[in-house]
Parts: structure tokens; C-alpha cells; sequence
């Protein structure tokens, strides 16, 4: 009896390729990530390997269009192939398109700062930068109006905190958020001011951003201004403002939560009542509180009587 082969349509060449183009373009775009948070080679390379992933992932999802219309014209096998290799393509892309977005809706400013009029100096930080990054002088009086009408909101902190319990507090607050401190100084009154200055690193790829914190008597408190600003580009895309508005608000509440006094006034007035309660009979708060309105009501009928007894 004839044995009946039975006849199976090749797989399409461009979805295999497609695939194995967006396959092979994640672990070089993870590549230039391991490349920037070691700290093998500057800016350059890293951008340069990162924007050669990006590109095999737009060479896969075209390759998988067309592929998907030669599948659906001839009915050769490889939509599975062609289906991958797309939404590799589009999960790799999906993050720079969003930063594409956040560029066009947000000023060009790579350097964001409470004082622009006298924004705290990167002394050390200035000595670490290479020839390639962002100078360290501040861009200036129109960096500073972009900054004002994106984000109005980046002002210094003051605090009745005297400098020294707010310098404590930033530090703090840098150390719990990983901040890379290479200078730190602490405030003399009358002499000089409390300086800290760190590396942050960026959420997704680790770009090194610089940090400078300034803490400035004022009276009997304190001033906290604070400069963040990349070492590479143009174009924060608002990363630098985001950073220093977190940073203040986490810094406000460390202070809030240590001030002198706060707890120790709720203490008091909770032993107060305690003790109160416990010198009526009993013990008990509610049972001396309900006591205690009795006694009250019995001494203003106690008044009221006398008066009367008086008259007769």
C-alpha cells in the first residue's frame, strides 16, 4: 500500500529572521546597561551599543510585517516566529518612545537647582568628570526661566531646624536612597556652610547624575538648596527635577519626624491625663472621668444650696 506524504509549506525566512533579529537584540541592549553601571567606558560606547539594539529591534518588527503579509498571502508556516519577533521589538522600543514623549513635552535643561542665582558648586565632582561631560558652571539665567515655567515647584527647603540637625537629615536621607557620597562637610555656624556631594544613578540604565547639597543658617533654622544635574546631554528628561523634589519631600519628613520636643510634648500631656486618672479611686480613666463629672455636679449643687440656707 503507497505510503502518502504529506506535504508541509515551509517556514517563512524573513519571520525566522525576524525573530532572531529581536531575540539577539535584548542581550545587547543589556549589554549597555552592564557596560554603564560597571563603568568600563564613558557615555559614547554605552549610547553607541544601546542605539544598536534599538536598531535590530525596528530591522525585526519590519521584517515581521512583511513577513506576516507573506504568511497571509501564500500560507507558509512561521506566524509564531513572526508574532515573537514583534513584540520583542515593541517591548524594547516602548521605553525610548516614552522618553521621546517626555523630551517633546519638557525643557531642553540637563541641570535643575532651587538657586539659580547662587547654585551650590560641584568641588569635588568637578575633578571626576571627563573632557566629554557637561561642564560644572550652571547654564545660566535662561536654563533658569525654563526651569521656572516647567517646574515651578523646585524651591529651596526651610526648616526651623537648627543647620546641624538638617545636615544630619540630608545625609541620612542620601545614604537610604544609595547616593554615592565622595564629599561631605558638615556646618560651623558663623564660619561655613553644610555641603554634601554624591553620584545618583539613573533608574533604568545608570547614568551617573551629580548631586549637591548646600545647608545654610537662617536665624534660628535652616536653608537646604540643592543642584542635580547630568553629566552627559542636553536633555534631562526631567529626571533631574524629579529627583530634587523627591529628595526635599523625604527630606521634610525625615526633619518633621525627628524635631526636638514633638514626642516628648505628646508624652506629657498622655502622662498627665494618666496620672490624673490614677490619683481618683479606682484607676480606671473612664470610671475617674465619670467620677470626676459627679464630683463637679455635686459641689455646683453644694453652691447652689448655700445661699438658700444662708437666707433662712
Amino acid at each position: 500500500m503507497p505510503v502518502r506524504r504529506i506535504h508541509q509549506e515551509p517556514a517563512s525566512r524573513l519571520a525566522i529572521w525576524a525573530r532572531r533579529m529581536a531575540v539577539f537584540s535584548l542581550p545587547v541592549a543589556l549589554l549597555a546597561i552592564i557596560i554603564e553601571r560597571a563603568g568600563l567606558f564613558e557615555i559614547v560606547p554605552v549610547l553607541a551599543t544601546f542605539a544598536a539594539a534599538l536598531i535590530m529591534a525596528t530591522i525585526a518588527i519590519v521584517l515581521a510585517a512583511i513577513a506576516f503579509v507573506v504568511i497571509w498571502r501564500h500560507g507558509v508556516e512561521g506566524l509564531g516566529a513572526a508574532a515573537t519577533a514583534m513584540l520583542i521589538g515593541i517591548a524594547l522600543l516602548a521605553y525610548p518612545a516614552y522618553l521621546s514623549v517626555k523630551a517633546y513635552r519638557l525643557p531642553a535643561i540637563s541641570d535643575v537647582t532651587t538657586d539659580p542665582i547662587d547654585p551650590p558648586r560641584f568641588e569635588t565632582i568637578g575633578r571626576l568628570r571627563s573632557r566629554e561631560a557637561n561642564p560644572v558652571a550652571y547654564a545660566g539665567l535662561y536654563a533658569a526661566e525654563l526651569q521656572k515655567a516647567a517646574y515651578p515647584d523646585i524651591v529651596p527647603l526651610e526648616t526651623t531646624s537648627n543647620a546641624k540637625t538638617a545636615y544630619e537629615a540630608a545625609i541620612a536621607v542620601i545614604k537610604k536612597r544609595r547616593w554615592n557620597v565622595v564629599n561631605e562637610r558638615e556646618p560651623q555656624p558663623g564660619r561655613r556652610d553644610g555641603y554634601i556631594e554624591a553620584v545618583a544613578r539613573t533608574p533604568v540604565m545608570g547614568f551617573r547624575d551629580d548631586v549637591a547639597v548646600r545647608v545654610r543658617p537662617a536665624g534660628q533654622g535652616a536653608r537646604i538648596d540643592v543642584r542635580s544635574a547630568s553629566r552627559y546631554g542636553v536633555h534631562d528628561l526631567g529626571q533631574n527635577a524629579q529627583r530634587v523634589r523627591r529628595f526635599l519631600a523625604e527630606l521634610q519628613t525625615r526633619i518633621d519626624s525627628t524635631a526636638p520636643g514633638v514626642a516628648g510634648r505628646r508624652g506629657l500631656r498622655t502622662t498627665r491625663a494618666g496620672v490624673t486618672a490614677k490619683k481618683l479611686k479606682g484607676g480606671d480613666p473612664k470610671k475617674a472621668e465619670s467620677r470626676s463629672g459627679r464630683a463637679r455636679v455635686q459641689s455646683s449643687a453644694q453652691r447652689e444650696r448655700a445661699p438658700k440656707e444662708m437666707q433662712r
